[in-house]
């Protein structure tokens, strides 16, 4: 039902299930992960009113296992990435895998999924640091950042009627921006990242 991807390695896609409803992913060499990325496989869909909330373990053999929400998954928000670089050991409060004894090596952290209602995610507080990183905020930033430039731009238009002769400033026409402008809208909305290559 779940996958749980960390770039540069194999995508696992057979988890631990240490209870009917709780699933557990081991992830080996922890400190070399900077995010987490956990999706559902699309052939299992949750039940109706349910969804998965996604939890972090460090291996501790002082305090033991220590859960700490990252957020969550659903049939409608079926993956998320999740920030784990910046967590720290033992900073982690209830959870629903409560005094379960999970299997867990030395140098092994885990990232644990568990199947709970809706209602009750949503009303969850994330460990502080496991921000989400999403694309939707990126295309927000984009958004606004292009309408900033041609907002601006467009400030200092002028008709030619207007424009008095300076051999040493150049004039771009604000059609080009805007050109420019809609270009970068349509093919950021047919790839977010089409700027990485």
């Amino acid at each position: 039902m779940f996958g749980c991807l960390v770039a540069g390695r194999l995508v696992q896609t057979d988890p631990q299930q240490v209870a009917g409803d709780k699933f557990v992913f081991n992830l080996p060499d922890y400190e070399n992960v900077n995010h987490v990325v956990v999706f559902m496989l699309g052939t299992v869909p949750f039940p109706a009113g349910m969804g998965g909330a996604v939890y972090f373990s460090f291996p501790d053999p002082v305090a033991g296992q220590v859960w700490q929400l990252l957020g969550f998954i659903t049939n409608d928000k079926p993956s998320a990435i999740f920030k784990i670089a910046q967590l720290k050991p033992g900073e982690g409060g209830e959870h629903p895998f409560g005094m379960m004894t999970v299997p867990q090596l030395a140098s092994v952290a885990q990232v644990g999924v568990s199947i709970e209602p809706l209602e009750q995610l949503v009303q969850q507080t994330p460990v502080s640091g496991a921000t989400v990183c999403a694309v939707d905020s990126f295309m927000q930033f984009t958004q606004k950042m292009l309408d900033s430039l041609y907002n601006f731009s467009s400030s200092f238009a002028v008709s030619q009627s207007q424009m008095t002769p300076n051999p040493s400033e150049m004039f771009i026409p604000a059609s080009s921006i805007l050109k420019w402008y809609e270009n970068f809208q349509r093919r950021m909305a047919q790839n977010p990242h089409f700027w990485k290559t």
